[in-house]
Parts: C-alpha cells; sequence; structure tokens
C-alpha cells in the first residue's frame, strides 16, 4: 500500500497570468496551502488575471478541495480574473459535470491549453469544456 503523498502547491508565473501546479491531496487539510497560494497572486501589486490551476499530479480531491476551487474562483472573478483548470482526474471532473460547476470553470486538457485558450482572459463560456471534462474522466 503506497503512502499518501505529501500536498502541495507550486506557483509559477507564466506572462501575465500564474500556474498553481498541485500536488498529492487536495483535502480538509491542504485547502489552506491553495488559499494561501491564491492570497499571494491576489495580493501582488499587479496580480496575474489568469490562474491556471494544473492538476496533474493531483492524486484526490474531496468536497473540501472542491469548496477551495471555488473559493479561488470567486476571488479571481471579484477582481476581473478567469480561473482554469487543466488535467483534471476523472473522479473531480465527474463531479464538476455532476453539479454544473464545468460551466463555470472552463477545463482543459493541459496547462498550456489553459493558458492559450480563447483571445481574453475573461472566458464568456466554457467553450471546449465538456469535451476536455470527458476526456480527462476517461483517465
Amino acid at each position: 500500500m503506497k503512502a499518501a503523498e505529501v500536498f502541495s502547491v507550486d506557483v509559477r508565473p507564466d506572462g501575465q497570468a500564474s500556474v498553481l501546479a498541485l500536488r498529492g491531496e487536495l483535502d480538509h487539510h491542504s485547502v489552506v496551502q491553495l488559499r494561501e497560494a491564491a492570497d499571494a497572486i491576489l495580493s501582488r501589486p499587479r496580480p496575474a488575471m489568469l490562474v491556471v490551476i494544473d492538476c496533474t499530479a493531483l492524486e484526490f480531491c474531496d468536497s473540501s478541495g472542491i469548496g477551495g476551487l471555488i473559493s479561488v474562483y470567486q476571488r479571481l472573478s471579484v477582481h476581473g480574473g478567469t480561473l482554469r483548470l487543466a488535467a483534471v482526474p476523472g473522479s473531480v471532473a465527474r463531479v464538476f459535470k455532476l453539479t454544473g460547476l464545468e460551466h463555470v470553470i472552463s477545463v482543459y486538457s493541459t496547462a498550456d491549453a489553459a493558458l492559450i485558450a480563447g483571445s481574453g482572459m475573461q472566458d464568456s463560456s466554457a467553450e471546449g469544456t465538456p469535451s476536455s471534462v470527458h476526456a480527462a474522466s476517461e483517465r
């Protein structure tokens, strides 16, 4: 049996955007780290208006983690920013689909795809989301 990996958030600036790469299990204990990373981005003098959360190495996400993602989305939206998710694990993609969150927070197959999607920072719709969520749920 494999021991649970320690959760971490790697923050990487990417031009006018920031990428938060999640690793491990996002739950009620670790969601604080996600919120702290978002706080650090939003408290900068010139905060990133596009934040991509890369879930490639995310092993687990409970309801607290989903709540944390929604909180980051709401805080960015208040500032006119956009949150995009990338490489979402199948279990999280299913929750997004069942709850309708896939129509609120855009989901992409990779962080690079999320960074280059669309011409503007503010998503007018979750264009391409259903196929991205569907593809991620098949992993």
